[in-house]
């Protein structure tokens, strides 16, 4: 269950480089910097794109890191372009994809600790159910609405990526 949804999970965020190349056009096509996009919000007190999009990275990474038992990579929270926000969707998803299955055969029993929560702890099983799933989910949920309230052309398709269609 871990491995199978951590890899879900990664799809998810890598399916973010798709809406990432149609804000590039979109800016291109109506002759704006894509920074603007990379910094736009949805409301005045929400986090602008790129926190977005950090965020999810952080929950996934280290969902992957402390379901295996080992400390997450930590990246610098530096990104400002579409290029370097590539590059870390693409770090973490490499990240993510280097840890295999059986390193999750004692996921359940991992106790977390979770910096905004001093003092407790939350097993494997409920870290994964109850904040890594819907925290990657609901921040490129948010990176989603914000470039369609932008105008770039993305739609659930985008948003939901490749699936993997068999013949009947």
């Amino acid at each position: 269950m871990y491995y199978d949804a951590i890899l879900q999970c990664t799809q998810a965020f890598l399916a973010v480089e798709t809406m990432l190349d149609k804000a590039a056009l979109h800016a291109d096509l109506k002759k704006f910097d894509v920074g603007v996009l990379m910094n736009s919000r949805l409301a005045p007190d929400m986090a602008p794109f790129i926190y977005q999009i950090q965020s999810a990275s952080d929950y996934l990474k280290a969902g992957a890191a402390w379901l295996s038992g080992q400390k997450p990579p930590s990246f610098e929270d530096n990104e400002r372009t579409i290029d370097e926000v590539r590059t870390r969707i693409r770090k973490t998803v490499a990240f993510t994809k280097s840890v295999m299955a059986d390193q999750y055969a004692h996921a359940r029993e991992q106790r977390v600790k979770v910096s905004w929560v001093p003092g407790k702890i939350i097993e494997g099983q409920d870290y994964l159910l109850q904040m890594v799933i819907p925290n990657v989910y609901f921040h490129i949920a948010m990176a989603y609405a914000i470039l369609r309230k932008d105008g770039v052309d993305v739609g659930k398709l985008d948003f939901l990526g490749p699936m993997n269609f068999i013949a009947e």
